[in-house]
């Protein structure tokens, strides 16, 4: 792809090429800024400023000018729940319209950062963020002062007709959380996890409108678990929360057991992320249950920030949801009792 050249002129042929670098005056402050179209008045500037020559940017045949370049790019991945600014500087920025989930391809964001040497950037946050209103969510960059037209056409063909950016508004939706262990540790152990889990569904835009206790230590107490579940299922939840004492420590423990117990499925035991291991994600029908473990008392980051947000937008997740977790999931250093550590 040609673009266009940058060379010295002399300032008498500079009038309506674009300034390719920042101009200081001769005591250091600055004059003009790169990236300007020089105009008359600012070619009078330079005279006075003792400039014979300058430095500039001249576009070729078909060259689309940053700021043109960004809107037009913008346009082509911005999906819903997203909204353009106005184009400064070859950068268009990209908020969120709504407290919801960011979806982001990202085999077309890295294609469209491959384009023209990399002249096109797009930046976003992680994929399967939490965006609220007004949020700034992707960011595109022109770099160059404009890029060939043919590069614009490359991007369109990339995106074709998807959406390669969105945000999914949460829907309201009612969760009930089921807290087990000994009989007597009720009160505290709603005092341990409402708060933190509250918050945490709240954040998604959904309550948490029940706080039920049934203890996990019996044979008796996994069947009541399996009503529980049932009964939760009929009245309409969109998701469970089981959390305790003690978090699931088997695939084959009292929660897994009354969930299949109840005619669920258990999708998920075991997450590569710490804190968070002893994750547990499971399904009866259509409702979402959450085993938390033991961190989720804490409002610090762990597995369940990001598990939580998407099973609260629907998603059902799979083994390999949660497997790609690894990478960048040590959240925290870990110390174990007991353990070696190198000197």
């Amino acid at each position: 792809m040609v673009c266009m050249q940058f060379h010295s002129v002399a300032i008498d042929h500079a009038i309506g090429k674009i300034l390719g670098h920042n101009i200081a005056r001769r005591n250091g402050t600055r004059l003009m800024r790169k990236g300007k179209p020089l105009t008359e008045a600012d070619v009078a500037l330079l005279r006075n400023e003792a400039r014979a020559s300058v430095y500039v940017a001249e576009l070729e045949p078909g060259d689309v000018g940053e700021d043109e370049a960004a809107r037009k790019i913008a346009g082509m991945i911005m999906g819903r729940g997203l909204r353009s600014m106005g184009a400064a500087g070859g950068r268009v920025n990209l908020l969120s319209t709504c407290l919801g989930l960011l979806r982001v391809d990202a085999s077309l964001i890295e294609a469209i950062n491959e384009v023209a040497d990399g002249a096109v950037t797009v930046a976003s946050l992680a994929n399967y963020s939490v965006t609220t209103p007004k949020q700034m969510a992707v960011t595109i960059k022109v770099i160059p002062y404009a890029v060939p037209g043919a590069a614009l056409d490359t991007v369109r063909t990339i995106c074709g007709m998807r959406q390669v950016v969105r945000v999914d508004e949460f829907a309201k939706q009612k969760v009930t959380m089921i807290l087990g262990g000994s009989a007597g540790a009720r009160e505290r152990l709603v005092a341990d996890f409402g708060d933190s889990v509250r918050a945490r569904i709240e954040a998604c835009g959904s309550i948490l409108h029940a706080i039920e206790f049934v203890p996990q230590e019996t044979e008796e107490d996994e069947t009541a678990l399996s009503h529980a579940l049932r009964s939760c299922r009929e009245r309409g939840d969109a998701m469970v929360i089981l959390a305790g004492d003690t978090a699931i420590m088997d695939r084959h423990d009292l929660a897994p057991r009354a969930i299949e117990r109840a005619g669920g499925d258990v999708t998920i035991f075991g997450a590569p992320v710490d804190p968070g291991n002893l994750l547990l994600v499971a399904y009866l029908g259509h409702m979402p249950i959450l085993g938390a473990p033991g961190c989720v008392r804490s409002r610090k980051l762990n597995v369940v920030d990001y598990v939580l947000p998407r099973l609260l937008s629907g998603d059902r997740l799979t083994r390999r949801d949660v497997v790609g977790l690894g990478v960048g999931g040590l959240l925290e250093e870990i110390h174990e009792r007991g353990m070696i550590r190198e000197t």
